[in-house]
């Protein structure tokens, strides 16, 4: 909800001057931010990926705003990235996929998708599967539902990939970023905002106790996952990228009192 409008479903829960039924779209740019504000300038929130849907809520200009429908989170979407909702049936799993112009890696590129874009598939012709612009090489991407039994091997394939803040990509990807959508190739739904996800995610652990692969690790602002029982896996704005580092380094760097906040781990 915003000031002067809500959702209609709110209806019975809060005051709004007006209400409005959401007009669901899918996302149709390769990847778009979801921003605070509607303008290129405002602080990206999160991201819509390709195939992803989104609930319009209301339009203004050139922006529209409301909520993805894969995690509920508010934002501003330029409109031109909108589209009609898509019935995906795969998922790009490495950090990028091609899309070629023919089943044939000799030929023209004609898109670049990052990891969590969703497609269509219409076909096969080879190793290759067939999309409404193009073929995409069978072995970038994953049908869609079908769960990955490590999260932790999904999270280490973006390893270099470069920190970026409200990202959840292959393009660039922030700390709870990196946890949602691991995740979610694990058929585990998880919310956005790394304070959230302390809340939400698995049982939690008491202080001192012994780590190990999986486990979700908070500081203040900051979340990552073990790789092992002393290494942590992150995207961070210390290296800029996806790295995995001892615990011991990442907690070594915290401002004094800036302690872990909170330790979970899924059953």
């Amino acid at each position: 909800m915003r000031k002067d409008i809500a959702d209609v479903a709110l209806a019975d829960r809060v005051f709004a001057p007006h209400y409005a039924r959401p007009l669901i779209h899918g996302c149709t740019a390769a990847a778009t931010p979801m921003r605070a504000a509607p303008g290129h300038g405002a602080t990206a929130v999160s991201e819509l990926l390709k195939g992803e849907g989104f609930a319009v809520i209301d339009s203004s200009g050139d922006w529209a705003w409301g909520y993805s429908l894969h995690d509920g989170y508010v934002g501003y979407v330029a409109i031109d990235a909108l589209g009609l909702a898509l019935e995906p049936t795969h998922i790009v799993s490495q950090p990028a996929a091609l899309v070629f112009a023919a089943p044939d890696i000799k030929s023209p590129v004609v898109e670049w998708l990052p990891m969590g874009a969703r497609l269509a598939v219409t076909g096969e012709d080879g190793r290759f599967l067939a999309v409404a612009n193009g073929f995409v090489h069978q072995r970038h991407v994953a049908p869609l539902g079908e769960a990955a039994p490590d999260y932790v091997e999904v999270a280490t394939r973006l390893t270099g990939t470069p920190y970026r803040w409200g990202g959840r990509s292959g393009d660039g990807i922030d700390c709870s970023g990196l946890v949602q959508l691991a995740l979610a190739f694990a058929g585990i739904a998880a919310p956005r905002d790394s304070d959230q996800q302390a809340a939400a995610l698995g049982e939690a652990l008491a202080e001192g106790s012994t780590l190990r692969r999986g486990d979700f690790v908070f500081l203040p602002g900051h979340v990552g996952m073990m790789a092992d029982d002393t290494h942590l896996l992150h995207a961070n704005a210390h290296w800029m990228r996806v790295v995995t580092e001892p615990l011991q380094d990442v907690l070594a760097r915290q401002p004094e009192g800036k302690d872990i906040t909170a330790l979970r781990r899924l059953g």
